[in-house]
């Protein structure tokens, strides 16, 4: 049966994942209200859906299946039988309340189907834990990350898995996370209207809702290069020197462009699956692949260090950066289209990641001493 150090994970990592389930359910979270001519105990039956879509089908089923493999590697100790019922009943169980609470959003609709499907998924992944943990599966993908990482490197390693699921989301610039402030100026400059001693905080915020000018070839060319170094200096901050850390950084690249080419392909068709790829985004990724491998041999802090500034000028290109006709498009289909049900989990991701990466590191820096050089 698993230890406590493998079942720690797995369970952690199950929590993680519930919870961005439940986001992607009750996403937008706008509108709540009871619904009109309802009462509780009609809630709590779910209809049969009156049309049914092979995307959202398949994704409610597999998305369950890692759910409930994780939640049985981390029941396994109470027996394979408890494992299994466990897990099946926790995924159903989840599903079903996130169904439920979709009553009480215009925008969602609750499903039978969709519960029913959810359900399967979960059952499916608990049935895979006993033998893939009798195949050692498990086992070795811990001594694999026990050789690659540091103790100690979750927040890295969350990090690192969070990164592509960032890039699916489109950004002004390729690898340009961090742009939150097109979406939150608007908002406070609307709080604060009207208020009298912020009328010229209102101004300014206004001003800054105005179109920008273009980056410039420069400017677009440092933030894609710096969109490849940061989670390469992430990684390196608990990635013993050596080739792993070359390893690492041909693999961020590689995880690039197929990021990117999937992004674009799921906005405007499989045949334009390359269109991300501009006359500057080749280069940079060039730029800051080669970075990333001369900085390969510098030692754990140094690579935190280097890892915050490179964030933080990150963070500040992207500030400036406006949006162009393909970005308006791009938001336009993940915001209305078929993506709405991943659209706010993958922007939020990619809004975020720079600023958690930042804290982070900036924590690493602090704990540096104990780290090996």
């Amino acid at each position: 049966m698993p230890s406590a150090a493998a079942r720690g994970p797995a369970a952690l990592a199950a929590a993680m994942l519930a919870a961005l389930v439940v986001y992607a359910s009750l996403f937008p979270f706008e509108g709540w209200r009871w619904p009109p001519g309802r009462d509780a105990t009609d809630l709590l039956a779910l209809p049969w859906p009156r049309y049914r879509l092979p995307f959202d089908q398949w994704s409610n089923f597999l998305g369950y299946v890692p759910l409930g493999l994780l939640m049985a590697l981390a029941l396994l100790r109470r027996g394979t039988l408890a494992a299994i019922t466990g897990a099946t009943l926790l995924a159903a169980g989840l599903s079903y309340c996130a169904e439920v609470a979709q009553h009480f959003l215009p925008d969602r609709h609750p499903s039978l189907l969709d519960w029913v499907l959810n359900a399967g998924g979960g059952a499916l992944g608990a049935l895979l834990a006993p033998p893939l943990w009798r195949l050692g599966w498990p086992q070795r993908a811990g001594a694999w990350m026990a050789r690659w990482f540091d103790a100690g490197s979750t927040g890295a390693v969350l990090l690192l898995a969070l990164w592509p699921l960032a890039l699916l989301f489109p950004a002004p610039v390729a690898l340009g996370l961090g742009q939150v402030g097109p979406r939150l100026l608007p908002l406070l400059a609307d709080a604060l209207d009207g208020v009298p001693w912020a009328a010229a905080w209102h101004a300014a915020l206004a001003a800054e809702g105005l179109p920008q000018p273009p980056l410039g070839v420069p400017a677009e060319t440092m933030v894609t290069a710096l969109g490849l170094l940061a989670p390469c200096l992430v990684a390196f901050a608990v990635v013993r020197p050596g080739w792993r850390r070359v390893g690492v950084s041909l693999g961020a690249a590689a995880m690039t462009a197929g990021v990117l080419a999937l992004s674009t392909a799921l906005n405007f068709g499989p045949e334009h699956a390359w269109r991300w790829l501009a006359p500057t985004t080749a280069p940079a990724l060039v730029i800051g692949g080669l970075l990333a491998v001369a900085l390969a041999p510098v030692p754990r802090r140094v690579a935190a260090g280097l890892g915050l500034v490179v964030v933080t000028a990150l963070v500040l290109l992207v500030a400036q950066a406006p949006a162009d006709p393909y970005f308006a498009q791009s938001l336009l289909r993940w915001e209305q289209g078929r993506f709405i049900r991943f659209h706010g989990l993958s922007q939020w991701i990619g809004w975020l990641w720079p600023y958690a990466a930042g804290l982070w590191l900036l924590g690493r820096l602090g704990s540096a001493p104990t780290i090996r050089p």
